[in-house]
């Protein structure tokens, strides 16, 4: 069996699991009510930036057994669409196992994924996800997809044909859906907010289109824009009609430099 090892544990997050489950558990919303939800989207950057947006986020949602994880492929390593089918990801709380018969159901009903495990194995942008999801739930599986793709039509149609799946599988209600992406990136505090805002604004409306015209007309820097065009299309493809932002923030709000920033953002699509 596959074994994909942490990556980035020690530098985006502890590597610990006691170390870990503390900085998690700092910045979780323990009162927060859950909610079953269709997907999400969560940051990706170290937890001391982006960790409260991610979080707080995830503190609000339902977790089901399957998560099909849907991220940018910042390496360049790997096919533009790949998923890997088999095996599992270790983090310092525990092993999570790939969803192998979903996987191959989602490989066999795509025009666009093959199976890939090149791209995921120095990829952050999945990786940083788990232990949080983890935190508030055990046993569950996941499948992950890493983009590295500008072809909007291909992606549309990805999105398609992976709800298509989940909808002749019948198990809508048992996975979620979690696009990994950060927001405008290095940017004076006030443009990067801005620039955001109206990205933000695309994917509570729930227009995967609008998001892709934003992303070019306004030169967004937002490093998971592709994830969250499938998640979008899969979402409303599933019955999705709304969507709410559980928090936006930037790296400057944690550091206090607004000189230049990123861009972090929790949402939710019901």
């Amino acid at each position: 069996m596959t074994i994909r090892t942490p990556a980035v544990a020690g530098r985006f997050y502890e590597a610990s699991a006691q170390a870990l489950k503390q900085q998690i558990g700092s910045l979780a919303d323990k009162k927060a009510d859950k909610s079953a939800v269709i997907a999400c989207m969560l940051p990706h950057a170290g937890y001391m930036y982006s960790g409260r947006v991610a979080v707080e986020t995830v503190s609000r949602i339902k977790i089901p057994d399957k998560i099909i994880l849907l991220g940018p492929n910042h390496t360049g390593n790997g096919a533009p669409f790949s998923l890997m089918a088999e095996g599992a990801w270790d983090t310092p709380l525990g092993r999570v196992d790939i969803d192998a018969a979903l996987a191959k159901k989602l490989l066999t009903g795509s025009t666009t994924l093959v199976n890939d495990s090149l791209a995921h194995s120095d990829e952050h942008s999945l990786e940083v996800e788990i232990p949080i999801f983890q935190y508030f739930k055990s046993g569950f599986k996941i499948v992950p997809i890493a983009f590295m793709t500008a072809d909007t039509a291909a992606l549309i149609e990805t999105g398609k044909e992976i709800a298509a799946v989940i909808t002749q599988e019948g198990i809508k209600d048992s996975v979620l859906i979690a696009a990994s992406s950060d927001m405008t990136h290095f940017e004076r505090q006030r443009e990067a907010a801005a620039k955001d805002k109206e990205a933000i604004k695309a994917i509570l409306e729930l227009d995967a289109k609008q998001l892709i015209e934003k992303v070019r007309r306004l030169d967004i820097s937002m490093c998971g824009w592709a994830p969250a065009v499938v998640m979008i299309v899969i979402a409303k493809s599933l019955g999705a009609k709304k969507a709410d932002l559980v928090k936006y923030e930037t790296s400057g709000d944690v550091t206090g430099d607004m000189s230049s920033v990123v861009g972090y953002a929790g949402i939710r699509i019901y």
